[in-house]
């Protein structure tokens, strides 16, 4: 069947000179429909999202809290739709009708995005709503059902763990990033580094749990020097191993350059102790630059990857091209390269197709920046590196999010391969294969300590409880005090 399906599609490709026509066609052939079923069954690894707790989600909220109640406006202001598209406020005051008699055009120009597109699967498979084509009746109901749905915490382990089929998550937690507890069973969280990397002084993190010099005073670690520092960084670290976190993680593209440069002791000791006001950009930089490249060398020596945040971003300096001689001087850390560098895709390739014994390309977020350039990447990436160095993650904040980006990732997959059997550069077991190493092995074999954390062979439906455990019992995070 697969084999007639195929010759279809070649023949649709054969029959446009256009490539464009040939996309198009591609999800209308029972080829693809085959592929995409067989891809929807693979119980996925998902190597990034943040998801808060459920309590900052739910829709009965404290009255008077920061927490925004769970329903349809949240919803599409907290899944990337908002960033550079309007979405009306809906003050406590305001009814639903009048609000949605505003907002109801504000898609009006966003129809096209990826960023709007990519919930619409949710919307449908999961409230079986035609959002473009959506009455007002069908609009006030839906707010209804969301509000609704996120009073029990079984709906977000309903959508994610057996609608999306994700068996295991990677969260990365950066709200409280030196907590490092999990807030869902199927959740395994990430040790931010961020802060590590920016805290020349005590005072320079509000909250103790982003706050390196919290964390040695609770563990009795005097760190009255530069060297202490690292050192202090040395052990937790190694505290992030010893308890299952399977890897770092660095957002700092929003903030800086990702040019991080080999800077001397001497000078990154000038600015430390002393508070980011007092000091130069240059002097922050350096201190900043020097602590990077020690926990890159810390990551080497724990083993734990670091996933780095390139592009979109502070696009002025997050081409992932300012990374290579980090990552060149650094042979022995593993660095994980995300959302493929969006726009600069094919650097990335050029990037892992030259050192592909230690770098990897995620492709976290980037079927919803762009369904037509991760289709773009995918095809590309396949063709200079190996399978086994491509993952994918949503990178949503709730469920439905979560289920479109897993949705949109499984679509794309999907259609690279089956052009690339129609083209007759892959055989179907063989593009089988490499879907499920993107979709989860590759994964498992980066972060072996997720391995722990499989539950889908129990047959078992997972339901939410009070606390999350690993294979060694509760999360104690790294506010505890170590054995």
């Amino acid at each position: 069947m697969f084999n007639r399906s195929v010759m279809c599609l070649l023949y649709l490709c054969c029959a446009g000179s256009a490539v464009p026509s040939i996309a198009q066609n591609t999800r209308a052939t029972p080829a693809y429909r085959e592929m995409k079923s067989f891809l929807d069954a693979i119980p996925a690894i998902d190597t990034h999202d943040h998801i808060r707790p459920f309590d900052h989600l739910r829709s009965d909220a404290d009255p008077g809290s920061n927490d925004e109640a769970m329903n349809l406006r949240a919803l599409l202001q907290h899944c990337y739709y908002a960033w550079f598209n309007p979405l009306a406020p809906h003050p406590a005051d305001m009814s639903f009708d009048d609000w949605w008699g505003k907002a109801k055009h504000n898609f009006d120009n966003a129809r096209a995005t990826t960023f709007y597109r990519f919930l619409l699967p949710a919307l449908q498979d999961l409230y079986g709503v035609d959002f473009d084509r959506m009455t007002d009746d069908q609009a006030r109901e839906l707010d209804r059902k969301i509000i609704e749905n996120y009073r029990d915490p079984r709906w977000l382990y309903e959508v994610v763990t057996e609608r999306a089929n994700i068996e295991v998550m990677v969260v990365d937690r950066y709200w409280a990033p030196l907590e490092m507890r999990s807030d869902y069973s199927f959740a395994v969280p990430v040790l931010n580094v961020n802060s590590l990397v920016a805290a020349s002084c005590p005072s320079e993190q509000e909250q103790p749990h982003s706050d390196p010099y919290w964390y040695a005073k609770a563990h009795g670690f005097k760190v009255d020097s530069l060297d202490d520092y690292v050192t202090l960084l040395d052990r937790m670290i190694a505290d992030a191993k010893q308890h299952g976190l399977p890897c770092l993680k660095n957002t700092l593209a929003y903030s800086r350059t990702l040019e991080f440069r080999n800077v001397p002791k001497e000078r990154a000791a000038k600015a430390f102790g002393r508070p980011r006001k007092e000091l130069k950009p240059d002097e922050m930089r350096d201190f900043e630059d020097f602590v990077m490249w020690r926990i890159c060398e810390l990551a080497a020596k724990h083993d734990l990857p670091i996933q780095i945040h390139t592009g979109q971003a502070r696009i002025q300096g997050s081409n992932p091209m300012l990374l290579v001689d980090m990552i060149e001087a650094n042979p022995k850390t593993k660095f994980v390269l995300f959302h493929g560098g969006f726009p600069w895709v094919g650097e990335t390739g050029a990037i892992v197709m030259r050192h592909t014994s230690h770098v990897w390309v995620d492709s976290v977020w980037l079927p919803t920046l762009s369904y037509t350039m991760a289709k773009r990447a995918f095809h590309e990436w396949l063709e200079v590196m190996p399978s086994d160095r491509i993952m994918w993650g949503a990178d949503c904040g709730h469920a439905e999010g979560i289920y479109g980006a897993t949705e949109l990732t499984r679509r794309c997959i999907a259609e690279v391969l089956v052009e690339k059997v129609a083209a007759g550069d892959l055989t179907e077991e063989h593009a089988r294969r490499i879907g499920r190493q993107i979709l989860r092995d590759n994964a498992l074999a980066l972060f072996p300590v997720l391995k722990q954390h499989l539950w889908k062979h129990t047959g078992k439906k997972m339901e939410p409880e009070t606390a999350t455990t690993g294979p060694q019992g509760t999360w104690r995070g790294l506010h505890s005090q170590p054995k």
